[in-house]
C-alpha cells in the first residue's frame, strides 16, 4: 500500500460531477494518494445545472464518499459554492462538524492571508461593477446576489442561466482576453484589500504567478479543473505548488481497466435531492463510511 503524502491545504475546483466530461476516476486516484489537513472544494464540484440528464456514475458517487471518508479522519472541508452548484448558496454558513459551506473564504497560511472564491461573479461584473468587488467581503456577497438575480430573471424570460464563459470559448482570442481580464481583476482587487494570495477556479485555467502593480504584489493561483487539465493546488511546508495528475506517476499507477458496466451504472438524483443526499453521507456513522 502506497503511503499517502501529507498536505497542509489542498484546493480542487471545477470537478463537474454529474457530467460526461468529469474525470472522476483520475480524481479518485489522486485523492487516494494524499492526506490533507484542510480540503477546499472551490466551486463547481457537483454540476447541479446538468442533473436533468440523470447521469451520475458510481465513480462520481465514490468521489463524494472519498471526501466524507476524509472528514471522518479529521480533514476540515470547506465547500465554496460556484455557479454550477449555486443551489448550495442558500445554505451559506451551514456547518456540520468540520464540514462548512461558504461563498468565500479568507484563510491564514503561516501569517499570510489567502482570499479564496470560485470567481463566477466576475463574469457579469468585470467591466461595469469592479468598484463593488473592491468593497471586499461585503461586496463579494453582493456580487453573488446580483449573479443569482440575473440568472433568475434570465430563466423567467426563457433564456436559461447565463454562462459567459461558455460564450467566450467560441472565440480563441476572446477566451484569451477573458482569462487575462479575469486574472488581472482578481489580482487587482486582492491587492487593494491587502491579501497575499488570491485563489480562484471557474475559468479552467491552472495558473501560479505573481502580479505586480504600483509597488504592490499578490500571488494569483488557479486550481484549474478535473475535466481537461486534472490539476489542483497544494500548500505544504510554507509553499504553494500546482499539482498535475499527468505528471504524477504514483497516482497514475493506480489506474486499472474499468468494466463497461461501471459507467453505465448511475444514481438518479434530482437537484433538490442532492443536498439532502450529501448531508446523509456526512451524517453517517464514520465506521460505515466507505473505506478510502
Amino acid at each position: 500500500m502506497t503511503k499517502k503524502r501529507k498536505v497542509d491545504v489542498l484546493v480542487i475546483s471545477d470537478v463537474h460531477l454529474g457530467t460526461y466530461g468529469c474525470r472522476a476516476k483520475e480524481l479518485l486516484n489522486y485523492l487516494s494518494t494524499v492526506e490533507p489537513k484542510v480540503l477546499i472544494l472551490n466551486g463547481d464540484i457537483i454540476d447541479i445545472w446538468q442533473f436533468s440528464k440523470r447521469y451520475f456514475p458510481q465513480s462520481h458517487m465514490k468521489v463524494i464518499k472519498k471526501i466524507t471518508g476524509m472528514l471522518s479522519r479529521g480533514t476540515t472541508v470547506h465547500y465554496i459554492t460556484g455557479n454550477h452548484d449555486e443551489m448550495l448558496r442558500k445554505f451559506k454558513g451551514f456547518s456540520l462538524g468540520n464540514f462548512h459551506i461558504l461563498n468565500k473564504l479568507v484563510l491564514d497560511v503561516n501569517g499570510q492571508k489567502a482570499w479564496i472564491f470560485h470567481g463566477d461573479v466576475f463574469d457579469i461584473t468585470m467591466k461595469h461593477s469592479k468598484w463593488l468587488a473592491r468593497l471586499g467581503g461585503v461586496g463579494y456577497d453582493m456580487l453573488i446576489i446580483i449573479n443569482t438575480l440575473v440568472n433568475g430573471i434570465s430563466e423567467r424570460m426563457g433564456r436559461g442561466r447565463i454562462s459567459f464563459s461558455k460564450k467566450i470559448k467560441n472565440s480563441v482570442k476572446r477566451a484569451i482576453k477573458h482569462i487575462s481580464d479575469f486574472e488581472e481583476t482578481a489580482a487587482e482587487i486582492a491587492m487593494e484589500n491587502e491579501f497575499d494570495y488570491v485563489l480562484c477556479g471557474h475559468i479552467h485555467q491552472p495558473q501560479m504567478r505573481t502580479v505586480e502593480k504600483e509597488g504592490r504584489s499578490v500571488q494569483y493561483l488557479n486550481s484549474g479543473d478535473w475535466v481537461e487539465n486534472m490539476t489542483a493546488l497544494e500548500y505544504h511546508d510554507g509553499q504553494w505548488s500546482l499539482y498535475s495528475y499527468m505528471e504524477d506517476a504514483v497516482a497514475r499507477s493506480r489506474e486499472k481497466e474499468a468494466s463497461q458496466d461501471d459507467d453505465l451504472q448511475h444514481v438518479e438524483l434530482r437537484s433538490k435531492e442532492l443536498f439532502h443526499h450529501l448531508i446523509d453521507e456526512l451524517t453517517n456513522d464514520p465506521l460505515n463510511t466507505l473505506t478510502t
